[in-house]
């Protein structure tokens, strides 16, 4: 009877030796990624008409998570040129094609981005405020208007102005 005992046991402890051995080859999956490309610019039709806007957005209360997220959607939409969001100034500055975008686009653009933003004051613009207030004081502090007569002075100035004008149209062009 011990004889069979110790066969029993050593038939247990070798069957749960042999079984517990972890000799199975590790599983393979194959899993399907869909593997995210990197974006194309978008290309700019040259014959298009760009339009600018200018509008208020309510509901910013930081730099970097508000208005960088929104200048970029707005950027990724398709027409749009270009797209600041100054967060100092509350203020948005978009141009776009008139043909693929509108201004109701681009409100519907930053409502998506979150609830709490609210687009205010749209206007659309021959200039940005922040390019024409550069061009304004470069005229201002022009030297070669300095030391004239006051209608030289004017006519100077005017003379820059027109300048700025151009370079505006230039640019939009």
């Amino acid at each position: 009877m011990n004889t069979f005992k110790n066969i029993s046991v050593i038939a247990l402890v070798l069957l749960v030796f042999v079984s517990c051995k972890n000799n199975a080859e590790p599983e393979v999956k194959t899993v399907e990624v869909e593997v995210a490309s990197k974006e194309v610019p978008q290309t700019l039709d040259p014959n298009a008409v760009y339009a600018k806007v200018e509008f208020g957005i309510e509901g910013m209360t930081c730099a970097m998570g508000c208005a960088k997220t929104i200048e970029k959607k707005m950027a990724k939409i398709e027409g749009v040129k270009s797209a600041k969001v100054d967060f100092d100034k509350r203020l948005a500055m978009v141009e776009y094609d008139e043909a693929k975008v509108t201004p109701k686009s681009l409100e519907e653009a930053v409502a998506k981005v979150g609830d709490v933003y609210k687009v205010k004051d749209m206007k659309v613009v021959e200039a940005f405020d922040a390019k024409a207030k550069t061009c304004a004081a470069t005229c201002k502090e022009k030297k070669e208007c300095a030391g004239k007569t006051e209608a030289e002075k004017k006519a100077c100035k005017e003379a820059c102005k027109k300048e700025c004008d151009k370079k505006s149209e230039n640019k939009t062009k």
